[in-house]
C-alpha cells in the first residue's frame, strides 16, 4: 500500500505541465496596449529600483544592528561601558531605520511627481 501512495505522489509531482509561452503572445495579439505587452524600462524606473533596493538593504542592516545592540545590552553584565556602547548602537540603528523610511518615502514621492 505505501508503495502505491509513493508511486501515485510521484506521478502527480513529476507529471509534465503544459506551460504555454504562447499565452502571453495571444494576449498581446488580442490587446496590444495591455501592460504585460509594454516594454516600460525608463530612467525613472531604474532610479526607483536602485534607490529602493539600497534603502531596503539599509533598513535590513538597521534592524540587524538593533538586534546586535540588544544582545550587547543583555550580555553587558552591568559594565557601564558596555551598556553605553549597546545603547548607542541601538540609538543609531533606530535613527538609521527612521532615515531609511523617510528616504524611501521622499524618493518614491519625487519619482512619482517629477520623473
Amino acid at each position: 500500500m505505501p508503495l502505491f501512495l509513493v508511486a501515485g505522489l510521484a506521478v502527480l509531482l513529476f507529471a509534465p505541465i503544459d506551460v504555454s509561452a504562447n499565452a502571453i503572445d495571444d494576449a498581446c495579439k488580442a490587446d496590444p496596449s495591455a501592460s504585460i505587452c509594454q516594454d516600460s524600462t525608463s530612467v525613472s524606473d531604474v532610479i526607483a529600483i536602485v534607490v529602493n533596493t539600497l534603502l531596503f538593504i539599509v533598513g535590513i542592516i538597521s534592524v540587524i544592528m538593533i538586534i546586535v545592540g540588544g544582545i550587547m545590552y543583555t550580555t553587558s553584565a552591568g559594565d557601564s561601558g558596555q551598556v553605553t556602547k549597546a545603547k548607542n548602537t541601538i540609538l543609531f540603528s533606530v535613527i538609521g531605520l527612521a532615515v531609511s523610511f523617510f528616504a524611501y518615502a521622499i524618493v518614491n514621492w519625487v519619482v512619482l511627481q517629477f520623473i
